[in-house]
């Protein structure tokens, strides 16, 4: 198997392994989607600007949405994992290497989100039950990798707007991707491309958004809990 296509299934295999620890374990799975729900509306709050933007708004709600949203992915995986090799055949290499990128981001994440679900304390979730558990968690390194790959995603969607030959395999991509069953990344491919494209300029929003996720990394380090 192509060493790329092997990357990308290990990672889907981190995420399917997350999910089924869940469904053994319903307070479990609460507990993670509780998360969830109060890292998406973290974001909501610590992105309003961006997102009420003429210019990044569309941006910063494909962030809230397709990398920190608290959906249920698993139809989307399942498929993704089917057509790996497809993938990894048919798509420019540059497309493959961000798919790579974001599975890592993906299975990184879901960790993580299961990590902080088994460290959250009794009752509601609050900013201090929040930062309780992820100082129980603690993994300053996986949590700044975290945000390095997110970075790494959007330099590549933004990159891909300076290239119209890559466009263009794009859109000639959707016959092949949706009889090989690829059409829900061949829509995500498209919907980050045409996002980033309408910015005119993504760095200033990247810059943003790791600033602001390491600084709130940082403060769920020294709260007081």
């Amino acid at each position: 198997m192509h060493p790329q296509a092997q990357a990308i299934l290990e990672h889907l295999h981190i995420v399917s392994a997350e999910r089924a620890a869940r469904a053994l374990d319903l307070d479990l799975s609460a507990r993670v989607r509780a998360v969830k729900r109060w890292q998406h509306a973290r974001f909501q709050r610590t992105y309003a600007d961006l997102l009420a933007s003429p210019r990044y708004g569309a941006a910063a709600r494909f962030f809230l949405e397709d990398l920190y949203g608290p959906g249920d992915f698993s139809r989307r995986d399942a498929q993704f994992a089917r057509i790996v090799p497809a993938l990894v055949r048919l798509f420019p290499q540059e497309v493959v290497h961000t798919v790579r990128t974001l599975g890592e981001l993906h299975s990184l994440s879901e960790t993580l989100d299961t990590a902080m679900g088994r460290a959250l304390p009794p009752g509601e979730i609050d900013a201090r039950r929040y930062a309780a558990a992820w100082q129980a968690v603690g993994r300053p390194a996986d949590r700044a990798r975290q945000v390095r790959l997110m970075r790494a995603v959007g330099d590549a969607l933004d990159g891909y707007t300076r290239s119209p030959l890559l466009r263009r395999a794009l859109h000639l991509m959707r016959g092949p991707a949706r009889l090989a069953g690829m059409t829900e990344l061949q829509r995500f491919l498209e919907r980050g491309f045409d996002t980033f494209q309408a910015m005119r300029g993504a760095q200033p929003f990247l810059d943003a958004v790791v600033e602001r996720e390491d600084a709130f990394a940082a403060e769920q380090f020294a709260a007081q809990v």
